[in-house]
């Protein structure tokens, strides 16, 4: 065996990688270490149905049939705010993954399953299936590949059937104490089921998770999917010599909620294009895509960190009045913000008397951050 290009990763951002190589002329091959694409299903799934368009996924019914119409804010004393949603949906994972496989290998790229990267060496991959000659690899297996630090979470999502499941009502759960950095979900796949998780710093995640499905109500547990969430924001350099790392691997999930749809499928797509660029001008300089990534993203991922350095630092009482001072109008501005570019929506839902009440736990060049980057709804 010999390819162009082996990919590392069978999720997203590895598969729209080989898609655009193999779209090009090239040979690639993509190795997938579970033993079926799209699968274990640990991301919530939601994005934007033009995210999806500007992937190149055309949303099935099958896919993409769970639209989202809001979502509820929960404070940790139990006050709530709902926001209206227009434009989101609920993605099937294994469907969405195996139809961008099914894309790639249109166009010729080669899928394995069940077989695992082992690293790098001169002149290929070494692989669980032998070495395999190559001209550049792309490291595209998710967040496990990055370094363990304090930016990477421990979580735990069960797929649920449950009575109080709505169908298009996405609930988040603030709360410090039980979630430390992060907050508990649920994200409904349909009437009476959904994904439902947690996550946060130093938890036990699994413990965490069977405490919220009790509070709330209890249900049928279908599967559960333990996985680390990464919300470091984008590592510092996208290639090293041949390998080329795309997705949640190279920090592309998004630093507030830890989805990576589309940013990482992003990701994937533009290193699949600077692959293939490499293979046919031989410069080096060619491979690296993190410009031309960060133009779309760098400027909305500075301001989610700045937002998740502003939330981290409050315990759950300034969290309650943060909550209480939101105002009608704020939730209308929030409502009409884009989903995939959310850092202008948490300003205008914490509006100017949620900022007044953050100002004594925050810096003031973190408030200057957020104030000046995030980018306005719907912008």
């Amino acid at each position: 065996m010999e390819y162009d290009v082996v990919v590392a990763g069978g999720s997203i951002a590895g598969l729209l990688c080989a898609r655009e190589i193999a779209a090009a002329g090239h040979s690639v091959l993509v190795l997938e270490q579970d033993h079926e694409i799209g699968t274990p299903q640990h991301c919530g799934g939601m994005l934007s149905r033009r995210a999806l368009e500007r992937l190149g996924i055309v949303p099935s019914v099958d896919m993409a049939g769970n639209a989202v119409t809001s979502a509820v804010l929960v404070a940790p004393g139990g006050r709530s705010v709902t926001v209206k949603s227009g434009g989101v949906l609920e993605v099937d994972r294994r469907a969405l993954d195996k139809y961008a496989a099914a894309q790639a290998q249109r166009v010729g790229a080669t899928v394995r399953v069940g077989a695992t990267f082992r690293g790098a060496h001169e002149g290929g991959a070494r692989t669980s299936m032998g070495d395999i000659p190559c001209r550049v690899i792309v490291d595209a297996r998710g967040a496990a590949a990055l370094a363990p630090g304090p930016d990477m979470l421990v979580s735990a999502q069960y797929e649920v059937q449950a009575a109080w499941i709505r169908r298009g009502r996405v609930v988040v759960m603030l709360d410090q104490a039980k979630y430390p950095g992060f907050f508990a979900w649920v994200i409904p796949s349909g009437a009476g089921r959904g994904k439902v998780g947690v996550a946060g710093r130093r938890i036990n995640a699994q413990a965490e998770m069977e405490g919220l499905l009790s509070r709330l109500g209890g249900g049928s547990v279908l599967r559960k999917i333990a996985a680390p969430i990464w919300v470091g924001g984008p590592i510092g350099r996208f290639v090293q010599g041949n390998v080329v790392v795309a997705g949640d691997a190279a920090g592309q999930s998004k630093p507030t909620t830890g989805g990576g749809i589309y940013s990482s499928g992003t990701g994937g797509m533009l290193a699949g294009r600077a692959v293939s660029k490499y293979l046919e001008t031989g410069e080096a300089a060619d491979l690296d895509y993190r410009p031309t990534w960060m133009d779309i993203f760098g400027r909305e991922f500075e301001a989610q960190r700045a937002a998740r350095r502003i939330l981290e630092r409050l315990d759950n009482g300034a969290i309650d009045g943060m909550v209480e001072s939101i105002r009608p109008q704020d939730v209308r501005a929030a409502s009409v913000g884009d989903f995939d570019f959310h850092a202008g929506s948490i300003l205008s839902l914490l509006g100017m008397r949620g900022a007044a009440k953050m100002a004594g736990a925050i810096t003031a060049s973190e408030m200057r951050r957020l104030l000046g980057r995030a980018r306005r709804p719907g912008a």
